[in-house]
């Protein structure tokens, strides 16, 4: 591991403080009869995501006014694309969940330096979680060094993943069930702490649902990438992904050899 550069320790420093206000701010919202519609895209926003971001727009953009800005609940500006440096947000990651009084949901936040994550944090509120990492430092849970499973075999590995993906590893001779984690960010985060093996994401995942844990499990010691072995890029004129593989470094290629073709 290489030592973490000094900038990006001190911005750690201000955004953690800064996840941990938005924190309490979503939790005095969470299962209180929140206010909630559907966008034009028909996903679901609460009165709390704005709330959210709007708070963590002003702390964020307030470290360096140089570094650009990306969330899910603002309006996406090409002006982004031309900064070294970007803030990659979502205020409420798992928004059905928050709705839905259940746990699994997650305030995330990156600074992305071109095109990958340099320091970032993953807030579980609701379960008084905390992970946060940054490059070349590793990954904590609650200030705890993090790291990914050691597993290396797939038939017996804890593969959390979108229902839509269960037949794709029955196939592979996969029985482990394991309990539905709507939160990309939290089933990615569960991956860097150990707690499973490995996760897979749909295609069709945002930057602002992948970045901030996409740094946890690299800096736990496991591998993001898509079914070709690709590392995700952001920041890029489309924040949208394909399918994405996350595991320990002797499963994923594992995982990405068996499943290439059936997530390419």
């Amino acid at each position: 591991m290489t030592s973490p550069e000094p900038q990006y320790a001190a911005i750690l420093r201000q955004l953690r403080g800064a996840i941990a206000e938005a924190g309490t701010l979503a939790l005095s919202k969470f299962r209180n009869n929140v206010r909630a519609w559907n966008k034009d895209n028909a996903s679901p926003v609460t009165e709390a995501d704005l709330a959210i971001d709007n708070f963590l727009r002003e702390r964020l953009t307030g470290i360096d006014p140089a570094i650009g800005w990306l969330s899910e609940e603002t309006v996406d500006v090409p002006e982004r694309l031309t900064k070294e440096r970007v803030w990659i947000v979502d205020p409420i990651d798992g928004t059905r969940s928050f709705i839905a009084g259940r746990e699994d949901w997650a305030i995330c936040a990156a600074l992305v330096e071109r095109g990958r994550p340099v320091a970032t944090v993953v807030e579980v509120p609701a379960t008084g979680e905390s992970f946060a990492a940054i490059k070349g430092g590793g990954a904590t849970k609650n200030g705890q060094k993090i790291f990914v499973s050691a597993k290396d075999e797939i038939r017996t590995a804890a593969i959390a993943r979108p229902a839509k993906l269960n037949l794709a590893l029955a196939s592979l001779g996969n029985p482990t069930e394991v309990p539905r984690i709507h939160s990309i960010a939290v089933r990615l985060s569960r991956v860097a702490s150990g707690e499973i093996d490995a996760a897979l994401a749909a295609a069709n995942a945002n930057d602002w649902d992948l970045a901030a844990a996409d740094l946890l499990v690299h800096e736990a010691g496991g591998k993001i990438t898509d079914a070709g072995g690709r590392t995700p890029v952001y920041n890029l004129a489309t924040h949208i992904h394909g399918a994405l593989i996350a595991a320990g470094g002797t499963l994923h290629p594992k995982l990405v050899s068996a499943l290439a073709d059936t997530l390419e």
